[in-house]
């Protein structure tokens, strides 16, 4: 039963990360409402592009997990040192893997477009949207990492702030110069393109501003090799499973969007419904990502403190906040499903696929929240290879082969691929709850004396 105080603590996390969640979920729903008034070839191009920039940030968003481990623990144990010496060291491998993986991306264009299955017609689309989202990876890079810092520390209202910036930029930039509202020259994608560049250089600029004035950018930050060369190494361990499970879960999504393009009918509407669907669907998705994110802080905080049990009974306890809350906003969602894909996604064809899309993975929602909040507890505790094999078991052992089979070869038809995406998600829920319940996580977590917190010796 939830004490008072542990809702109160809970909630005070959890309120401006689903606020900020909210408005990442605007940010998808004004790009791709703005590409159906183009047309259902650029909705179709905008969700697949989107979801391969994802696959790009995996090694942003691992290195995020890694951070807020480290720091949630220090932050819980009181080594306010170490906390301001792993955000040094994490904006410093923030800021050069950006620029690799933007050159690598540039280097792979052609592969990844191939890979995706574009249809040919609408490839010229596609690969434009691909290379200027590449150019936003060292910019996305920084937002990620610097997000992350201020969570673990209980400053969650500095990442809402930069959100919302974002979320302005972005929705002003897709109507002025997406549609060409207000005098301004309609670019049509291209529009899309750029002022997602802008919107997110504008996140960027305002956090890096914030580290400045609360201390993080001043030269004891970075720490001397001996202590990163002791430190590197728990960051490391917590940071390449949870890069690898995003890999996993975003090239799995990818793999989805292939099997769909390859529909021996309707494939362009069905990619399209797909993409409308998602966004509609991110906003009970994102909520999830709220509360997986106050798993993450509050475990490795516990843990900070040496209490293993507390930390266990917090990933339960925000789990059953999620589902009530969620859950809720799912049941009312529900009532307007129609209404709802008629709006984003125009085109009646489409309008009737997203409808398709939904039924089956709105209803999948608990099974969905079970997996991400315990997700986030085991990446508090720094145990996010558990979490990696969870979530990679149900993708690529039971989501893909299901979806190829009902899509293809039963059903042959893209019902058969979100029927599998709903069977999917309740293994999925299956799997995380055993790990979480069962498996000796706890052990992953950083020792208060592991690490020095010495100005010389590190």
């Amino acid at each position: 039963m939830l004490r008072k105080d542990t809702y109160k603590t809970i909630w005070s996390l959890s309120w401006p990360q689903v606020l900020m969640m909210f408005f990442h979920f605007l940010i998808g729903f004004v790009d791709v409402w703005v590409a159906g008034r183009l047309g259902k070839d650029v909705q179709a191009c905008m969700g697949m592009i989107t979801q391969a920039l994802f696959f790009f940030l995996v090694v942003a968003i691992a290195l995020a997990n890694g951070s807020v481990a480290a720091i949630s623990q220090a932050f819980g144990a009181g080594l306010m040192l170490r906390v301001r010496r792993y955000i040094g060291l994490g904006l410093e491998i923030g800021v050069v893997l950006g620029f690799v993986f933007l050159a690598a991306g540039l280097l792979l264009k052609d592969l990844l477009l191939g890979l995706l299955q574009v249809p040919e017609d609408i490839e010229h689309i596609a690969g434009y949207l691909l290379q200027v989202f590449l150019y936003i990876l060292p910019g996305y890079y920084l937002l990620i990492i610097c997000n992350a810092f201020f969570r673990a520390q209980h400053r969650g209202m500095i990442p809402l702030y930069s959100m919302m910036i974002v979320t302005v930029v972005n929705t002003l930039g897709d109507f002025a110069l997406g549609l060409g509202w207000w005098g301004f020259p309609k670019l049509g994608y291209k529009g899309l393109a750029w002022t997602t560049f802008g919107a997110v250089l504008c996140g960027v600029v305002f956090n890096l501003i914030v580290l400045y004035r609360h201390g993080f950018l001043q030269r004891k930050s970075f720490a001397p090799w001996r202590w990163v060369k002791r430190a590197w190494p728990y960051l490391f361990k917590v940071a390449w499973p949870a890069g690898l499970m995003q890999v996993v879960w975003h090239s799995a999504y990818l793999v989805l969007f292939a099997i769909t393009a390859a529909l021996p009918m309707g494939s362009v509407t069905a990619l399209a419904g797909m993409s409308a669907g998602l966004r509609v669907e991110s906003l009970l998705f994102l909520p999830g990502v709220a509360f997986n994110f106050t798993a993450s802080i509050l475990v490795g905080n516990y843990l900070g403190r040496g209490d293993v049990q507390g930390a266990k009974r917090i990933g339960y306890q925000v789990m059953i906040i999620a589902l009530v809350s969620v859950g809720l906003l799912t049941v009312a969602l529900w009532q307007v499903i129609e209404p709802v894909a008629a709006f984003i996604a125009p085109d009646p064809e489409v309008t009737r696929e997203t409808v398709n899309y939904l039924r089956f993975n709105m209803a999948a929602i608990p099974f969905l929240l079970v997996a991400m909040v315990l997700g986030g507890a085991l990446t508090g505790a720094g145990a996010t290879l558990y979490q990696m094999f969870g979530m990679g078991a149900a993708s690529w052992l039971i989501r893909l082969p299901l979806a190829y089979m009902l899509g293809h070869l039963v059903m042959q038809q893209a019902t058969g691929i979100w029927m599998a995406m709903f069977i999917s998600m309740g293994m999925q829920a299956g799997i995380m709850l055993y790990l979480y319940q069962y498996t000796n996580w706890a052990r992953f977590a950083q020792r208060r004396g592991k690490v020095s917190t010495q100005p010389v010796s590190g």
